[in-house]
């Protein structure tokens, strides 16, 4: 089966779909080794990774390769962050080919303004409603696969409020996305009306310390929401675990201590040692 027609599968499924979000091949192994049935790929955890904040300073390009890798390494579904598209609908047409041509089942676009920023972010500004939705309509008309899945996020509630990124919500669902991701609601009553008001599947972003408040997957369901992503989770735990090893071999000069980190062989594994070894048992005795 295709992975795009994997993905409208699982959507298709009663329930809520968890996809951690992963920013590299390695990551994206462990969240399929962890049994969830897809994988998200940030655009923000693509950025750090490069040494970048999130303002929209990694090209289509990088993000491509990356998307790409990730998409190759893992056998489940891969729904990608796909930023404004990187420019007008000319170019958004163009990303939504190369994102098909990498693999993946799924991307998000958004309404900012190019260059965008975080969407937990201050600072954020949208183009015009009407420009989105010419931009979904493009995207629409670019992709070559009907199952591959276009999602329309609007970023408008931090910059016009709540209303109009219902509005926008709507219209992009009426232009004919596949799904809607209200991005940065502020208060819980948001979180429940969102996906009273649009009659599509709702996407949730969860961000510990952003802008909206926590909720359990379990309660995003039940409130109706299709999809959940934990953008950032994997990265920032990564960045802690680096720093606690980091100070240990500062302070001690050793690290054979440190109990917290991933066994050599357990390593190997999860990137398939054991069939490359095969492979060359296989082909390369003689």
């Amino acid at each position: 089966m295709k992975q795009t027609t994997a993905l409208r599968h699982l959507l298709d499924k009663p329930g809520i779909l968890a996809a951690p979000g992963a920013y590299d091949a390695l990551s994206a192994l462990l969240v399929q080794e962890a049994g969830f049935p897809a994988v998200y790929v940030t655009g923000s955890g693509i950025a750090h990774s490069n040494g970048w904040p999130d303002l929209g300073l990694v090209t289509l390009t990088e993000v491509i390769d990356r998307v790409g890798k990730i998409a190759d390494a893992v056998g489940v579904p891969v729904i990608a962050d796909a930023d404004t598209g990187y420019g007008n609908a000319i170019n958004l047409m163009r990303t939504v080919h190369l994102f098909e041509k990498a693999g993946v089942a799924g991307i998000h676009i958004e309404d900012q303004v190019t260059p965008k920023r975080c969407g937990h972010y201050e600072g954020k500004s949208v183009v015009p409603k009407e420009e989105a939705v010419k931009k979904i309509e493009a995207a629409l008309e670019a992709r070559q696969d009907k199952d591959f899945v276009i999602i329309a996020r609007t970023d408008a509630r931090a910059v016009n409020g709540f209303e109009d990124a219902i509005d926008r919500a709507r219209a992009y669902r009426e232009a004919g996305a596949d799904a809607v991701f209200v991005e940065a609601v502020q208060s819980q009553e948001e979180w429940r009306l969102v996906p009273k008001l649009v009659d599509a599947p709702c996407l949730a972003n969860m961000v510990k310390e952003g802008k909206s408040p926590p909720l359990t997957v379990r309660q995003l369901e039940e409130m109706g929401y299709r999809i959940v992503i934990f953008a950032g989770d994997i990265q920032r735990a990564a960045i802690y675990g680096m720093r606690e090893v980091l100070k240990e071999l500062k302070e001690k000069g050793s690290n054979m201590e440190f109990t917290a980190m991933a066994g050599f062989q357990d390593r190997a594994h999860i990137v398939g040692l054991d069939r490359v070894q095969e492979l060359e048992r296989r082909f390369l005795s003689l």
